[in-house]
């Protein structure tokens, strides 16, 4: 079996992807019964802007949304803040084309690079600004189903 042929690599990466998802989810779970935390997870706007953060220094939004996840299966997360954190990792997820951009373009983003970056970051922004007011009704409707 060669080792080097591509899609090998790539398979084999998704694989080890997908384990430490799993190991990350589970350590989520069993950290969300700190009580220095519960004022944190309790609070949308503080859950948004954690994400935020989270996600623009892990630059992994799935990392962020897996976290969320283990800490709503653990019951520790309630709806509303895991929607805000949800909205939060999107807009964190901007960070990425930014540091992409100062990297190709040797600084700041110029030209189409500078569009893009601001486009991006802005469509994300303000769909997350304009959601997340509405968390509460959100999260009622979505726990119907």
């Amino acid at each position: 079996m060669e080792f080097n042929n591509p899609v090998f690599q790539t398979l084999l990466g998704l694989v080890i992807f997908y384990i430490g998802l799993k190991m990350f989810s589970g350590g989520m779970k069993s950290m969300s019964h700190l009580e220095q935390l519960e004022w944190f997870l309790g609070n949308p706007y503080w859950m948004f802007l954690g994400a935020i953060v989270c996600t623009l220094l892990w630059q992994s939004s799935s990392l962020t949304t897996t976290a969320v996840i283990g800490l709503v299966a653990s019951g520790s997360l309630p709806l509303p803040s895991a929607i805000a954190a949800i909205l939060g990792a999107n807009v964190g997820t901007t960070g990425t084309i930014w540091i992409a951009g100062i990297l190709v373009s040797d600084g700041m983003p110029t030209g189409i690079t500078k569009q893009v970056a601001f486009v991006h970051t802005g469509v994300n922004t303000v769909m997350a600004v304009a959601l997340l007011p509405f968390v509460q009704p959100i999260a009622r409707f979505i726990s119907k189903f």
